[in-house]
């Protein structure tokens, strides 16, 4: 399977709690990111966004920038308006030879709130859902026309998440639309990732490798938690440590020829989770299951 690994920054530190790492440099996380055995590395909020500076940065220590997210708002204006909008987003990533964009709708999301219970999500109309595809579809048109295919990106806490929100759109949008596979978020969502990977398999631009704990994802969903409050109580893990079958998800990628990135992707709070032991064991289980297919 030919593919390169890499990681997501989250690991060291989450933008959207701030004080979770918020001690732990940036420097620090490329060094052990590379240390690991991690071909690149997404975007974080610690990260400078100009490429003079980013690239020597990354090239001094062996990584490629993989992708950064894009949190948009179809839903209240249009796609001319989102393509004004993301411009500076999408420059970085051309400059940086990135071919992926990743993008999560999260107009009204609750993702980002620890005081928003989960069932408080937002969801869509019908006629959102129309709407929602076609101005979709128009920017990934953009984004493919410079070079870099949008990546859409199902979350926990948006209007996007489970199995039905993900058919429906793909349904609702045009082959330019491709999907992030993100087997955690799949899992947390009541979703088969495995299914998902053989429906769409040929839409799939881009892997995200998070793991479950199952034992918390229950309590969480018993207590209907915050998606934040989730994450801070370890209902996340690194590939291989947890309940995802990942020989199953990863066989059905290859089949279909998958020639991306798989991107770990698990935050943790490093307080807890000390982010270099979980960086290199989600590198080892990573390898080691893909040297087994």
């Amino acid at each position: 399977m030919n593919v390169s690994i890499g990681i997501n920054p989250i690991t060291w530190s989450n933008d959207d709690l701030p004080g979770v790492g918020g001690d732990i440099s940036l420097e620090t996380c490329l060094t052990e990111t590379a240390a690991a055995g991690y071909a690149g590395i997404e975007l974080g909020g610690k990260f400078p966004r100009n490429a003079e500076t980013l690239a020597p940065m990354l090239e001094r220590h062996g990584l490629s920038l993989v992708s950064g997210w894009y949190g948009g708002h179809l839903l209240q204006q249009s796609a001319k308006d989102e393509t004004a909008a993301m411009k500076e987003h999408l420059g970085l990533l051309k400059q940086m030879g990135c071919k992926v964009l990743i993008f999560a709708e999260v107009t009204c999301s609750v993702h980002s709130d620890i005081e928003v219970r989960a069932s408080q999500r937002p969801r869509m109309s019908k006629d959102q859902w129309q709407q929602f595809g076609e101005r979709l579809s128009d920017l990934a048109k953009m984004t493919a026309d410079d070079g870099v295919m949008l990546n859409y990106h199902h979350h926990m806490g948006t209007v996007v998440q489970s199995a039905e929100d993900i058919d429906l759109l793909m349904e609702a949008t045009s082959d330019e639309v491709q999907l992030l596979l993100d087997t955690g978020h799949a899992i947390y969502a009541n979703a088969d990732p495995a299914a998902i990977a053989m429906t769409y398999s040929s839409r799939i631009g881009h892997v995200h490798c998070k793991d479950v704990r199952p034992a918390i994802l229950k309590r969480s969903m018993n207590r209907d938690s915050s998606f934040l409050t989730a994450v801070l109580n370890g209902v996340f893990t690194v590939p291989g440590d947890g309940c995802v079958d990942y020989k199953t998800v990863l066989s059905i990628m290859k089949e279909a020829g998958y020639e991306g990135w798989l991107v770990v992707e698990a935050e943790q709070d490093p307080s807890v989770a000390p982010p270099a032991h979980y960086a290199n064991l989600g590198y080892e289980n990573l390898q080691s299951l893909l040297c087994s297919l």
